[in-house]
């Protein structure tokens, strides 16, 4: 995919965008960005970024070539016969992404299958928490981030597009380095201040960032986040019941309106807060301050006071980021 995504990263068109069925068509340039299609009005000003995993086309072989992103076929974008070039790009990045998407086999069929019979030979004796802890054991890296992905979608219909600043891009990469997270996305609304999704991804709301005056404490948020998801598909399923669990043993996957309730219901909730001695061992183990964070809980200090005199460093051993990226992190949101 990576290679595919370079052969084409200075590739631009003209084409024309919709925004939804009633808004006016525009006309739009369409560049390749980072695994995006990039739409942006002619001064060049970004409208909208289109997930190249997500996008579909509505009229195959036919032209001008029609796409849409998956699941809303109201927002178009209409490429003309004279840009072949982006046309046979989209299609090219398109086909690149459904070759490395993890696909159920024979394997993973069997896998749910033997499941699935041994359940249904013993469902009088197993209770609804055996049926969780089996289906957390065998359901498989690719599963759990084909939930994280559609789980993903239904949070950005609240949170919107993930801030995409690219140096405040490069300043997050950092960040995931740093505290050993596999994806940090920073969204302008929705979530109270941290969620973690199935997957390993981690949500943050802005203002996380942009308020504070040290890494430190956005390292704090998603350290909390993280401690006190545990694992967010075990989250998931225990808020959801026994349906989910079965519906994941059976079929690898969860049902949209599952999906879409566990967002309402728990993302956008006020997260738990861990124990503090949990928390202080956390912040220990990651070598970050936790007073900085436990000031952002609460400016007076008297609430968190327990965090503050319980912090085991003076100074951060290993800065969460230079002072360079920390501006640059907190600006993500300005593109």
């Amino acid at each position: 995919m990576s290679t595919a995504l370079h052969k084409y990263d200075r590739l631009e068109a003209t084409a024309i965008w919709r925004a939804s069925k009633d808004a006016q068509r525009r006309d739009v340039i369409v560049s390749i960005g980072d695994a995006t299609l990039v739409i942006s009005d002619l001064q060049d000003r970004a409208l909208t970024h289109w997930s190249i995993p997500a996008v579909r086309r509505a009229n195959p072989g036919e032209r001008p070539a029609l796409f849409h992103p998956d699941g809303d076929d109201d927002e178009t974008l209409e490429v003309g016969e004279d840009e072949a070039d982006m046309i046979e790009a989209i299609e090219e990045l398109c086909s690149a992404v459904a070759r490395r998407r993890p696909r159920p086999g024979r394997l993973r069929f069997g896998i749910f299958g033997v499941s699935l019979a041994a359940f249904a030979a013993l469902a009088v004796f197993w209770l609804p928490g055996a049926l969780l802890e089996h289906a957390l054991r065998v359901a498989p890296s690719a599963i759990r981030q084909d939930i994280g992905a559609s789980l993903l979608k239904h949070t950005t219909r609240v949170t919107g597009q993930a801030c995409d600043d690219p140096l405040g891009q490069a300043a997050l990469r950092k960040l995931e380095q740093r505290i050993g997270v596999k994806k940090v996305m920073v969204v302008t609304s929705g979530v109270r201040e941290a969620a973690v999704l199935p997957g390993g991804t981690v949500l943050l709301n802005r203002a996380t960032v942009e308020d504070f005056e040290e890494p430190d404490v956005v390292a704090g948020f998603v350290i909390a986040a993280l401690l006190a998801t545990g694992d967010p598909l075990r989250q998931l399923l225990e808020n959801s019941g026994i349906r989910a669990s079965l519906r994941l043993l059976t079929t690898g996957t969860l049902p949209e309106d599952l999906l879409r309730s566990h967002m309402e219901n728990v993302i956008l909730a006020q997260p738990d807060r861990p124990s503090n001695e949990a928390m202080i061992e956390a912040f220990k183990t990651q070598k970050v301050r936790i007073s900085p964070y436990a000031f952002a809980l609460d400016p007076s200090g008297e609430d968190t006071l327990e965090l503050i005199e319980a912090d085991p460093f003076t100074v951060t051993p290993e800065p969460v980021l230079t002072d360079g990226e920390w501006v640059a992190l907190q600006g993500i949101c300005d593109a």
